[in-house]
């Protein structure tokens, strides 16, 4: 069970994660990322940092720029938050949103059968 305070740690670092990648992070590929979740392990030790992207095309390219600035993040997010120790982080590309188009087309893919056979039913129109 997560606790109260791992669930604020995670919103916090969510949100500062996503402002230093938009203002203080100068590599480019890094700010293509879009940060979606954080989630940090009990112990404060390591930190899961999902991201998607709008282009999926660039995923290795922004994976590698992500793992090259995760130290000067973690360092800026030691001298700004109030924490007695910085987790590593630990950039993982967020397959959810991929996942979730893809039950939509089949799910629109088997009403449409349906509706072809005549089987329409209650909750299709």
């Amino acid at each position: 069970m997560v606790t109260y305070r791992i669930n604020r740690i995670n919103k916090e670092f969510l949100r500062t994660i996503s402002e230093l990648l938009c203002s203080r992070i100068k590599k480019e590929a890094a700010k293509e990322a879009i940060l979606t979740k954080v989630s940090v392990s009990r112990d404060m030790s390591h930190a899961k940092v999902y991201y998607t992207l709008l282009d999926e095309d660039k995923k290795e390219y922004v994976q590698k720029a992500l793992e090259s600035v995760a130290g000067q993040i973690r360092s800026i997010l030691g001298k700004e938050m109030h924490l007695r120790a910085i987790p590593e982080l630990h950039f993982i590309y967020d397959e959810s949103e991929k996942r979730a188009r893809e039950m939509d087309a089949l799910l629109d893919c088997i009403i449409s059968q349906d509706m072809a056979k005549g089987d329409v039913g209650a909750g299709y129109e």
